[in-house]
């Protein structure tokens, strides 16, 4: 069963969709799940591969669109705030409380990729969540500091000047998550399997979205340089973690990520590694992604 819902966010609105599982003669309330899907992504993407087949197996999901993103609301449009991104996830929740059947203090959070330094991070400090789950987590801070030739404090630099100039234009700039064809990041030299892979999924008929642009807006990217998706995770997240990971270690740095997030937590219950799975492999390809949920729904029932 799927309802499309509308989620107060202060000003604006999120666009959600909840997964629920087949009505069943129990009227016990259902555990429920967030979200937390990788940058760039919509609603109808990863989330709902995954969010689907939870709710399959008995557990409610709930997956959004982000502030800024896909059909929810915010201006400017194609923002990664993830601050904001956090915030999301708790509005989520709020959403999820008022729902009849739900059971409120049953709620797990689910984060893939980008989405799972989010999910912790929002863990930290909303203690409704009860257990945490993470599938090839990313840490956006670590992750675009790493990027920067000239290091972070020459690109914060740079993305001073130039929001003064677009404050003075009153144009936006706007970046390209990925190439958007396989041409393009040949041209430009990216020619490693992940990238690859990550063009052939969300820019191809395989998992492309109309809502999803591909585009991010470049004054968000100061906010990602000085990110750090696990602070005070040692401290402030003791509910219980998985952590899903990718067998074939690529350049998206997740596993290396995962096996931090697992050192540092306080209370690590669960770890797999997919044998032979890429990153992306783990948005869709059904072997991967079916041996993730059957490990998902394990944790949740046993941990919500």
């Amino acid at each position: 069963m799927l309802k499309h819902l509308t989620i107060p966010r202060g000003p604006l609105e999120l666009a959600a969709d909840l997964h629920l599982p087949d009505p069943s003669d129990s009227d016990a309330p259902l555990r429920a799940v967030v979200l937390s899907t990788p940058g760039s992504s919509v609603k109808e993407q990863i989330g709902a591969n995954y969010a689907s087949r939870l709710a399959a197996l008995g557990i409610a999901a709930l997956v959004f669109d982000p502030a800024h993103q896909g059909q929810s609301g915010g201006e400017p449009r194609d923002l990664e705030d993830p601050y904001r991104r956090g915030e999301d996830i708790s509005y989520a929740i709020d959403a999820l409380t008022t729902i009849p059947g739900i059971d409120p203090r049953r709620v797990g959070v689910l984060g893939i990729c980008a989405g799972g330094g989010y999910a912790v991070h929002t863990a930290r400090t909303d203690h409704r969540i009860k257990a945490v789950s993470t599938i090839v987590p990313g840490n956006m801070g670590t992750s675009f500091r790493s990027f920067q030739l000239d290091g972070p404090t020459a690109a914060l630099d740079t993305l001073a000047d130039a929001r003064i100039e677009e404050t003075r234009s009153g144009q936006l700039s706007r970046v390209t998550w990925l190439p958007d064809t396989l041409q393009d990041a040949a041209a430009a030299g990216l020619t490693d399997i992940d990238t690859t892979q990550a063009i052939t999924y969300y820019r191809t008929e395989r998992g492309r979205n109309e809502h999803s642009t591909n585009q991010r807006l470049s004054r968000g990217d100061s906010l990602l340089l000085g990110y750090d998706a696990f602070h005070l995770a040692d401290q402030l997240m003791t509910q219980p973690l998985q952590i899903i990971l990718a067998g074939r270690i690529g350049n998206t740095g997740s596993y290396d990520t995962g096996m931090q997030l697992w050192k540092l937590a306080p209370n690590p219950v669960d770890l797999m590694v997919i044998d032979g799975a890429g990153h992306y492999e783990m948005y869709d390809e059904p072997e991967y992604v079916d041996a993730a949920v059957k490990r998902l729904a394990d944790f949740y029932l046993n941990n919500l």
